[in-house]
């Protein structure tokens, strides 16, 4: 009864008199500012095709996000629908680059298209990250500059894997970038081996039948996409390109639009970038993509990781490699549910091994002084621009050591809090010894890193 009623309240939000399934309305803003302020512009009010998301799964209490947003019905104050989410600009802001000047990042919210005018309310976490508004707007649907055309017919949406209607499952959307015509059949080949790495991995693979997967053909006028930092310039479909933020792995497409515009073709929550190229890269950004490389040797390893960023929030939890971000002395607890700011009471205690301490000690100095050394060859590697299988041959024997290594520790095998995480080698702890999160392991999620996903599929797809 509980159910009906909610659903109820929904619909009674969102939908018309005689509507089945109300439209997803796409909100696109344009993010501006630097690491001491932002600003937002509205952009445009779309409409893409039905809303693949289940009508009594609409408020996020999943507590992720550095940002956070709410669909509030105007006449009666009622929050319609919530979602927290990442973006580049919350990234960007912590860079070197955003304290000696200003950039506009674009952006969208997607939500189900109201019935009645609504209030967009936009919050962002504050030092303590706690949530506070920071940008609110009407958003009225029979608004005549609702741009209410059918989404572009002209890219092809087929499944890789349909497990039920998009309403009751979770809907993964994988993107191809690089790939042209011609090498169509390739792009289809990698969107199936990527969607079947996924789900050998726990707890995807218990989870396989609440998920769909679609993919979306865009072909593009040249094989690969840009690496700036090797002179290779392209001009692919969603735009994607290494070096974002200076890093030569970090894959990203700053063309937001772009990307939404595509994307609009296929019903999707999630959505996974592959672009066509052998180098080494990926990323992930919680709500709005994850990328990856599609020809590394360590692909299924980049596919994972970022997805883990994308999907569930997920912290990186190395800090051993380096980033474009700049720390913070203070140390307030993280919002990404794999790490702490505070051993003694680790968010995930009724997870913990009985009998560990807390810190959990570990071979930390051992386990840095050999990163140090594989740091400095791989900044070698990529400096003199070196074959990509030099690459793929350190990380290996970097994923041999550090495995043996971990896997020795007394504690090895236990949820406890150990020291070293969100790029600071102090300060920060995470739950197991390794996890993808932490290695190129190839034992996959911790325990804690599992759950938190679990969480996030079931605010999708239920239990």
């Amino acid at each position: 009864m509980a159910v009906v009623t909610m659903w109820a309240m929904f619909l009674t939000g969102f939908l018309a008199a005689g509507d089945a399934t109300p439209r997803t309305m796409r909100l696109d803003y344009f993010h501006t500012g630097n690491a001491a302020e932002e600003r937002f512009a509205l952009d445009a009010v779309v409409l893409e095709g039905a809303w693949p998301g289940h009508p009594n799964r609409t408020f996020d209490d999943s507590n992720l996000g550095k940002y956070y947003f709410e669909v509030v019905d105007k006449g009666t104050n009622r929050i319609l629908y919530s979602r927290g989410f990442a973006s580049i600009f919350g990234e960007w802001e912590t860079t070197g680059e955003a304290k000696e000047g200003n950039r506009t990042f674009h952006e969208s919210l997607r939500f189900p298209e109201p019935k009645a005018p609504v209030q967009i309310v936009l919050k962002k976490r504050d030092s303590q990250n706690a949530f506070r508004e920071i940008w609110s707007l009407i958003v009225d649907p029979s608004a005549p500059t609702v741009d209410r055309a059918a989404p572009s017919g002209a890219a092809r949406v087929w499944p890789v894997m349909k497990n039920g209607e998009p309403r009751d499952k979770v809907d993964i959307l994988l993107l191809g970038d690089g790939y042209t015509a011609a090498e169509v059949e390739k792009w289809h080949r990698d969107a199936r081996r990527l969607s079947d790495l996924l789900f050998a991995v726990s707890p995807f693979q218990e989870r396989k039948s609440d998920f769909n997967v679609w993919a979306l053909d865009t072909p593009a006028e040249e094989s690969g996409v840009a690496r700036p930092s090797d002179g290779v310039y392209r001009r692919s479909p969603l735009r994607a390109s290494y070096d974002a933020f200076g890093s030569e792995r970090y894959v990203l497409t700053f063309d937001n639009k772009r990307m939404r515009e595509a994307a609009a073709a296929a019903p999707y929550e999630f959505v996974e970038i592959v672009v066509n190229d052998r180098k080494y890269g990926g990323g992930g950004i919680h709500n709005l993509y994850a990328s990856v490389a599609a020809d590394n040797m360590w692909s299924p390893y980049i596919f994972v990781h970022e997805f883990g960023h994308h999907f569930a929030g997920l912290a990186d939890e190395y800090y051993t490699s380096d980033v474009a971000y700049q720390g913070s002395d203070s140390r307030p607890e993280p919002w990404e549910p794999n790490v702490t700011a505070d051993p003694a009471s680790a968010r995930w205690k009724d997870l913990l091994t009985p009998g560990t301490p807390l810190p959990t000690p570990w071979p930390k100095e051992e386990f840095e002084a050999a990163q140090k050394g594989y740091q400095t060859k791989r900044r070698e590697i990529r400096a003199n621009h070196r074959p990509e299988e030099e690459m793929e041959t350190l990380f290996r024997e970097e994923q041999q050591h550090s495995t043996k290594l971990l896997g020795s520790s007394p504690f090895g095998s236990r949820v406890g809090a150990f020291e070293g995480a969100m790029y600071q080698a102090r300060g920060y702890y995470r739950p197991q010894a390794d996890c993808i999160m932490f290695t190129r392991t190839e034992a996959g999620f911790c325990a804690v890193c599992r759950r938190a996903i679990e969480r996030v599929i079931s605010l999708y797809a239920g239990k």
